[in-house]
């Protein structure tokens, strides 16, 4: 069986990171799938999906990390061209990704202890953000 739902998340832009786990969990639990996988998927080219321990300091750091590794201020032939000056956002959705899959086991998400499903979008500006959540199992 396979099912799905897609979310908005309201976002502040920047590598804004948004703790999307219970509306994920919600959606498994929905699904009433008991044995799968769930897809979890940013609709957009400037935003991605990852696990992380949501916690303020990793937050912090996780963004200082994107900065470091993508400045806002690098080179971007898409901005240059487009003038919209959010190619360091492409570059770093690229590089992260735009999803991921999870296993389910026993109608649940499986996830470590302190490990938590986010959005993270990458543009230059707040944004409403739809995630799609793909439930795939029996």
């Amino acid at each position: 069986m396979t099912t799905g739902i897609t979310i908005t998340v309201q976002t502040e832009g920047f590598s804004d990171i948004v703790n999307i786990t219970e509306q994920v969990q919600a959606a498994v639990a929905q699904s009433e799938i008991k044995q799968g996988i769930v897809s979890i998927t940013a609709i957009g080219s400037t935003a991605s999906i990852t696990t992380i321990e949501y916690e303020p300091a990793l937050v912090a750091d996780m963004q200082e990390l994107l900065n470091t590794l993508v400045p806002e201020t690098i080179r971007s032939r898409h901005s240059e061209t487009w003038g919209d000056d959010n190619g360091f956002s492409h570059m770093r959705a690229t590089l992260m990704g735009p999803g991921i899959t999870m296993p389910i086991e026993h109608g649940r998400l499986l996830t470590g202890t302190w490990q938590q499903v986010v959005v993270i979008d990458h543009d230059n500006r707040p944004r409403s953000r739809r995630v799609r959540i793909q439930v795939v199992g029996e």
